[in-house]
């Protein structure tokens, strides 16, 4: 998830963006004068991106836009969809790219999902709630989402939820226990824990305070 996670994505991008236009002559993309907004059209000012023509050819924009995108970080088919609709792109050319994007593994929502996975309950704490919320926000399919979600060990979040109230019981001295559950609770549902699980922590957490402790 580091740097050299991101030295090794953007080398992937740049092998397949290769690839892509390897292949994208190999079989003869369909060149579509006119299509395409200004940006697109900007896209494409560079050698090898026009037709014979002269004109724009669409598929070398989109796969640029794409692998643009990709360089900048992980994203998912749909987010790509959307931005290359954004740029004007048609719908079967961004399919046809996208879809080789695919075959050659750059594209791939399941690596994306357990990469999301992994990455926000390492650097946020999220549970599995509030995964399953912003991965379907980015448009990655449920069936991908319960898999990717099924590799949570329920005992780990859990103890991601006592880390979690650790730390922010540090800013909570000296509030009445009453205050301190409302806010912490408060606080481990907006990371998607359950309830059962976020009362079960805190009072664990509260009883081990020694303002709270019990005769």
């Amino acid at each position: 998830m580091g740097a050299d996670t991101d030295h090794a994505r953007l080398a992937a991008a740049r092998q397949a963006l290769a690839a892509a236009e390897s292949a994208a002559s190999a079989s003869g993309l369909p060149r579509r004068p006119g299509t395409g907004d200004t940006r697109a059209r900007q896209e494409s000012g560079r050698a090898g991106d026009a037709g014979p023509a002269g004109e724009p050819d669409p598929a070398a924009v989109a796969r640029r836009i794409v692998l643009r995108q990709l360089a900048m970080g992980p994203r998912t088919r749909r987010q790509l969809e959307d931005k290359l609709r954004d740029r004007g792109c048609e719908a079967d050319v961004a399919r046809t790219v996208l879809d080789r994007m695919t075959e050659v593994g750059l594209v791939d929502d399941e690596a994306f999902a357990e990469m999301f996975v992994r990455s926000r309950q390492e650097t946020k704490g999220l549970a599995a709630g509030a995964l399953r919320h912003e991965l379907r926000t980015k448009g990655v399919p449920d069936e991908v989402v319960d898999a990717a979600l099924e590799e949570i060990d329920p005992e780990r979040e859990k103890e991601q939820a006592r880390a979690l109230v650790a730390r922010r019981l540090r800013t909570m001295r000296g509030l009445d226990r009453d205050t301190q559950t409302r806010r912490l609770a408060g606080f481990l549902a907006r990371k998607g824990y359950g309830s059962a699980v976020s009362y079960q922590v805190v009072r664990e957490a509260l009883d081990e305070l020694p303002e709270h402790g019990r005769d």
